[in-house]
């Protein structure tokens, strides 16, 4: 399992979330040309072999003088038999070396330096296929969100069917998926892919959900339909650590950060329709077949995937994962139906060529489980990987996607009311996942989270609460209120900050293995949470289980504002200087910090700045 996870290949959310996230600072990353930064701490130079290459990675072409980087690149247009495009390709090459100086340069035609003019003023503008692998990958979203939540509504149905009373036998049933994702799925990913490419792995896991929303809507017995999720959970973990990685190997680097951020709002936009499938489905009978409603509602989610199978054979491969097999010339040609010119796709091919050179000699001879857990840099950066993706799914949110309808009936809805009151979550879910494009890079991962655990915690505090109240209306009222709010702080913060935060913290070298055990974890949890809701009810009364989710939010935050570090706009190196700190040098600044921000934001005084805790140079 380890070797799978460990392929160069695999594409665990981010292998290329990915070499960029979008953000200012890596966009920085690629245009510098600045010298290789010094060495941040001795713990790292120490221990950490891999810091200084991946420096280097940043920008594998920064530092090379000309004749060096046209020596290379004719040796690799003849090895790679591309020499009909020596000349784009050294035209690129000067061009990724420094992107913010190409006015300056001679080589390139004034065509040449318009197309990187528009690259850089109209970054939307862009070839018709990008569009079209766009949709694929919010197709693709679609599908994840709406297998998540069209179970919803159907066990209102379906646990009367099969006479599933015990709650740990119903909280596995609805949790299958998301065991078989988190020992199965996510560390398939790597042969995957490595056997069939990315659009090939994106097939076979719709294929799989596809089938998989037939066989349940078919089950005749609770066995077959846990048999049948089971199924289903196998693509929910190929398929979300695979799509955004193929839209960011494809995306150009002025929106790939963007690209990948929208397989959160997409997600939450399939979620959505689940919720609308339980709603429009839910007083559909048939004469001959025992609940038509809820099957319907299971097999609606077979129309996502259907669309999605049909269209990825037309999209292009994956240029990384071509290069990777040495198909360099189909790489190219991928590259040009993705790119405005072929100009511009020589350009990429070069510098994904180099970059990958690098980060091969990065992985030679590292057993690279072992240094995610020894070297005290990746430690740092799985610990804190570990608890945004831990914390995503004990903060509460997914008890609520799963048994809102259960939820609202126990506050005293009829179930028809229960089921439009549910959509309302998944409607409000959408619609506040939006703006998380603006303010994951706008705020800070970090701040994000410091701002919204609270108030998670407090909303989810006031929705337990309401079960208190004993008329029946402002009950209710309280508690889809409750519901909505703790929605719409959710969305932008421990939305979207999870696999944003995961894919920067670990080092180039080590990223794939970092995201498989960050993804595992989210969907391991996703399963814990799901499987004890409906005991935790039982045993703790509905008001306990929220406040016991209430209280996880409060660790949450607590452990957020001392042991979290920041990692918005930061460069690779700031990444090693911030991971290299002792956590414990970490808890002892902020809990210093604690009176200065008690009279600066609470008391609103006026207080001098503080030292920073980190120096970037």
């Amino acid at each position: 399992m380890g070797e799978k996870a460990s392929d160069p290949e695999a594409p665990t959310v981010a292998s290329q979330h990915v070499e960029s996230t979008g953000s200012s600072s890596d966009r920085q990353e690629i245009s510098s040309n600045a010298e290789v930064a010094k060495e941040w701490s001795r713990d790292v130079a120490k221990t950490d072999k891999g810091v200084r290459s991946n420096t280097k990675l940043k920008n594998p072409l920064a530092g090379l003088t000309r004749e060096e980087l046209f020596r290379d690149i004719e040796e690799f247009a003849k090895d790679k038999d591309l020499e009909h495009i020596l000349d784009d390709l050294k035209r690129g090459a000067l061009v990724s070396q420094d992107p913010r100086a190409f006015e300056q340069l001679d080589e390139l035609s004034e065509g040449d330096k318009e197309l990187l003019r528009r690259e850089k003023s109209h970054r939307w503008s862009q070839p018709f296929m990008m569009y079209f692998m766009t949709i694929l990958c919010a197709g693709s979203a679609i599908v994840q969100g709406m297998d998540q939540t069209a179970v919803n509504g159907a066990q209102e149905y379906y646990f009367t069917e099969f006479n599933v009373t015990n709650t740990w036998q119903q909280g596995l049933l609805n949790g299958a998926p998301y065991l078989c994702s988190a020992l199965i799925g996510c560390w398939t990913t790597a042969p995957l892919n490595r056997w069939f490419g990315r659009r090939g792995c994106i097939f076979i896991s719709c294929f799989v959900s596809f089938a998989a929303s037939f066989w349940m809507a078919a089950a005749h017995t609770w066995w077959n339909l846990f048999l049948g999720r089971l199924l289903l959970g196998f693509a929910v973990g190929a398929k979300s650590t695979t799509t955004p990685v193929y839209g960011a190997e494809c995306a150009p680097a002025n929106i790939r950060g963007a690209l990948v951020m929208m397989w959160q709002m997409w997600t939450a936009f399939g979620i959505m329709l689940g919720y609308i499938a339980s709603v429009a489905f839910m007083d559909v009978t048939h004469a001959t077949i025992p609940g038509f409603n809820w099957r319907l509602m299971l097999g609606s989610t077979a129309i996502p995937p259907f669309f999605v199978c049909i269209q990825v054979y037309f999209c292009p491969e994956s240029p990384r994962w071509y290069m990777l097999r040495n198909r360099y010339h189909d790489a190219y040609d991928a590259l040009c139906k993705l790119r405005p010119s072929g100009f511009q796709a020589a350009r990429d091919l070069y510098y994904i060529h180099a970059a990958l050179k690098i980060e091969e000699r990065l992985r030679e001879g590292k057993q690279l489980w072992r240094e995610m857990f020894t070297v005290p840099r990746n430690r740092r950066a799985a610990q804190s990987s570990f608890f945004v993706m831990f914390m995503q799914q004990f903060c509460g949110v997914n008890a609520i996607m799963y048994y809102s309808s259960s939820m609202f009936r126990t506050a005293g809805f009829d179930l028809r009311t229960a089921l439009v009151v549910s959509l309302g979550c998944g409607i409000t879910n959408w619609i506040f996942a939006l703006p998380a494009v603006y303010t994951i890079d706008t705020f800070g991962r970090r701040n994000l989270l410091l701002t919204t655990f609270p108030l998670m915690a407090l909303f989810l505090l006031f929705t337990g609460f309401s079960f208190y109240i004993p008329d029946l209306t402002p009950r209710t009222a309280c508690v889809a209120t409750g519901i909505y709010l703790y929605m719409i702080v959710y969305s932008p913060g421990e939305g979207p900050v999870p696999f944003t935060y995961s894919a920067e913290a670990f080092p180039l070298y080590i990223r794939d293995v970092g995201m498989s055990f960050a993804t595992a974890t989210t969907w391991g949890f996703n399963f814990v949470v799901s499987l004890t809701w409906l005991p935790l009810q039982e045993a703790f009364t509905v008001q306990g289980a929220f406040c016991w989710y209430a209280a996880w939010n409060v660790f949450g935050w607590v452990f957020c504002y001392f042991c979290l570090p920041e990692t918005k706009a930061l460069s690779l190196e700031e990444l090693d200087q911030v991971f290299s700190l002792p956590t414990r040098e970490h808890a002892a600044h902020y809990r210093a910090m604690l009176p200065y921000y008690v009279k600066k934001y609470l008391l609103r005084a006026d207080v001098p700045p503080q030292k920073e805790l980190y120096d970037y140079e």
